[in-house]
C-alpha cells in the first residue's frame, strides 16, 4: 500500500554520517513534534536528483524556515557515507538533513519504491516530496517518472505551504 495524505509515517530507522560515526535517527526523532518537508531521490549524485531535485531544496531552506518547517530532509536509498559527500558536494550540508535508508525498509513500508536493477541501481525510491506534521502526511506529490523532478521540487511544495 502507498501511503497517503492522512496517514502516519512508520517507524523506522535511519542512519546518518556524523563526526561521531553512523547515528541512528528514528521517525520519532525526525518527525515527532515537528512540521518537515521530506523529499526523496532515487539516488545521490545522479543527474536530475543532483542538478534538478537537491538544489531546490538547498536554495530555499530558509524559505522553508519562514513558513514554519523545522526540517527539510532528503531520503534515499543510499549509505550514509554516500549521502555525507552528496551534502559536503552539494553544500547541502547545514540545510537539508540526509537520511540514509540504505536497505529501502522505510521505502518500502511507504510503497515507494521501484525497481531499477534493469540499468544497476537496484531498488531505489520513486521521487516524491511530502509535507509532514508530527508525524502525519499532509501534503504529498509524487512523480511519475523517476528521471522527472517537477511536482515534487521545492517549489512545488513552497505552493502548498
Amino acid at each position: 500500500m502507498t501511503i497517503a495524505i492522512g496517514d502516519s509515517l512508520p517507524e523506522v530507522t535511519f542512519r546518518v554520517l556524523s563526526d561521531e560515526g553512523i547515528q541512528d535517527l528514528t521517525t520519532k526523532d525526525v518527525f515527532a513534534g515537528k512540521k518537515v518537508v521530506l523529499f526523496a531521490v532515487p539516488g545521490a549524485f545522479t543527474p536530475t536528483c543532483h542538478l534538478k531535485h537537491l538544489p531546490g531544496f538547498i536554495e530555499n531552506a530558509a524559505v522553508f524556515k519562514d513558513k514554519g518547517i523545522d526540517t527539510v530532509a532528503c531520503v534515499a536509498v543510499n549509505d550514509p557515507f554516500v549521502l555525507d559527500a552528496w551534502a559536503k558536494a552539494s553544500g547541502a550540508a547545514g540545510k537539508v538533513m540526509l537520511l540514509s535508508d540504505g536497505n529501502g525498509e522505510f521505502t518500502d513500508k511507504i510503497g515507494m519504491g521501484f525497481d531499477g536493477s534493469a540499468i544497476g541501481l537496484g531498488t531505489r525510491s520513486k521521487r516524491y516530496a511530502m509535507v509532514v506534521d508530527d508525524g502525519i502526511v499532509k501534503v504529498l506529490h509524487t512523480e511519475e517518472s523517476p528521471g522527472v523532478a517537477e511536482v515534487s521540487t521545492a517549489e512545488a511544495i513552497l505552493k502548498d505551504l
